[in-house]
């Protein structure tokens, strides 16, 4: 990417880790400024450290993105640390392990209020400053779980759909304006959202340790390839992109057979 569009700071939630420390990392590499927001500060720090530079600055805002008060008072302190903002990456996501009745409704109502409350409640806290800037985007990470819904990720797939659908109205609410609207669907992303997942099911640890590492078998795409994928998208102004080609034939698959994809597609993953 020769010519960069943006101006402006680049605010990027779950930035201590896999796709958003990606993310961070190639930005800083562009000479993006950068808001680190995470809930874990020693990570955030690293992230930070190692992308400090003269050309650049990095900020970092530790947050639990459930607490809806410090997400709506986050645009202060990122303001209070950079001139402009012009991109939010939303990017945290966390996952569960479990069939429906396995989960707890605690636990599903946790993981959808990470995965898609913050994404709105980001939105809306950002939204008024992103619309100072010339040309701004907002970046949703959905899934190929927003495309596709697997068995034993209801809660997941039920939080990415949410996110796919908010961004799609969204960009057309927003169509005509200065910010863009991107939603971002990877596939199988190596990070550690399997083994940071949420585990409360009454199943051997035995049985739980082997469907882990069958889905972690999927997760292979590097995140600094995923990231340079999503880069690419934003830089050219795109509404929709596909990481990686399990993402792409998934979304395939679904166009084809939209209402028997996982006939075909269990036999794959399995």
């Amino acid at each position: 990417m020769s010519l960069w569009p943006y101006h402006g700071a680049a605010v990027i939630t779950g930035a201590g880790s896999g796709i958003g420390r990606a993310l961070a990392l190639r930005l800083a590499e562009r000479g993006v400024n950068l808001a680190l927001v995470d809930r874990r500060e020693d990570r955030l720090r690293e992230v930070r450290d190692a992308i400090e530079g003269p050309d650049h600055h990095a900020s970092v805002h530790v947050l639990d993105l459930t607490d809806r008060a410090g997400v709506a008072a986050l645009p202060e302190a990122v303001r209070a640390e950079h001139e402009a903002v012009s991109l939010l990456f939303n990017n945290a996501a966390v996952a569960i392990g479990g069939d429906f009745e396995e989960v707890s409704a605690e636990d599903f109502d946790w993981l959808i209020s990470i995965n898609f409350g913050a994404v709105v409640d980001m939105t809306r806290a950002f939204l008024p400053v992103l619309r100072r800037a010339p040309r701004a985007r907002i970046v949703n990470l959905s899934s190929i779980f927003g495309i596709v819904a697997p068995a034993g990720q209801t809660a997941y797939a039920a939080s990415k759909f949410a996110v796919r659908g908010f961004s799609e109205a969204l960009r057309h609410e927003l169509e005509g304006s200065s910010v863009g609207v991107t939603i971002v669907h990877p596939g199988g992303v190596a990070t550690n959202i399997a083994n940071d997942a949420r585990i409360n099911v009454a199943r051997p640890t035995e049985e739980v340790e082997r469907r882990r590492a069958a889905f972690n078998k999927h997760l292979s795409l590097p995140p600094a390839q995923a990231a340079e994928i999503i880069l690419e998208a934003v830089g050219q102004g795109r509404d929709r992109v596909l990481v990686g080609a399990d993402a792409r034939v998934g979304a395939l698959i679904q166009r084809l057979m939209p209402v028997r994809y996982w006939d075909l597609m269990k036999r794959r993953i399995g």
